[in-house]
């Protein structure tokens, strides 16, 4: 790699300078009465992240957030909570990643496990405001990803034995849920997947 091409990857955008430099949305008021709240993340692995919302009609009309994280985090947040105030639900259901840092201008390759935080804490928000009102839940299985198309193993599923820590290595995962045990193709998706998590939920 050229000296030129490094500098390159470390540069960022003028947007995630401001939004990192200007976070907007804060939480800083302790009393705040959230109708849903989202927690995701593991100070043990350096990155966690609070979101907490309004809800009027289903539309999301306050949305407040903290975290300890990296600059790229904090950009990404700042920036998911100016694109999530006024969604209905189901369009801040299925905010993503890559929305997110499109709208930044970019982050570079080695900091976009940075920008996942965000959606997924504000997913964990509506969650919460959907349980507290007793509703069910129409969102979770439409953003579900299917890793082992085998066994039909989900994202969300792995995601969710990462987080209880029943799973925490590639091992443990295949005795889990038979992942990769048939034709095998998924491995490769299922490992990168497992590290992500790792990094946001292990300990």
């Amino acid at each position: 790699m050229s000296s030129n091409s490094f500098i390159q990857e470390w540069v960022y955008t003028d947007v995630v300078k401001d939004h990192f430099m200007n976070p907007r949305n804060i939480l800083s008021d302790p009393d705040y009465q959230e109708d849903g709240r989202g927690l995701e993340g593991s100070l043990a692995c350096g990155d966690q992240m609070l979101v907490v919302i309004k809800v009027t009609d289903d539309v999301i009309v306050d949305l407040k957030w903290k975290t300890y994280g990296c600059a790229s985090a904090i950009a990404s947040t700042s920036m998911m909570s100016e694109m999530a105030i006024g969604m209905t639900l189901d369009e801040a259901y299925h905010l993503t990643p890559s929305m997110i840092t499109d709208r930044l201008g970019g982050l570079p390759t080695h900091k976009f496990h940075c920008s996942v935080l965000g959606d997924k804490a504000l997913r964990a928000a509506i969650d919460d405001y959907l349980e507290r009102a007793g509703r069910e839940n129409p969102f979770k299985k439409s953003v579900a990803k299917v890793i082992c198309e085998c066994k039909n193993i989900t994202d969300q599923q792995i995601e969710a034995l990462v987080k209880s820590g029943d799973v925490k290595t590639f091992e443990q995962l295949q005795e889990q849920t038979g992942l990769g045990t048939v034709c095998g193709q998924c491995k490769g998706t299922a490992g990168e997947l497992l590290d992500e998590l790792m990094h946001l939920y292990g300990k």
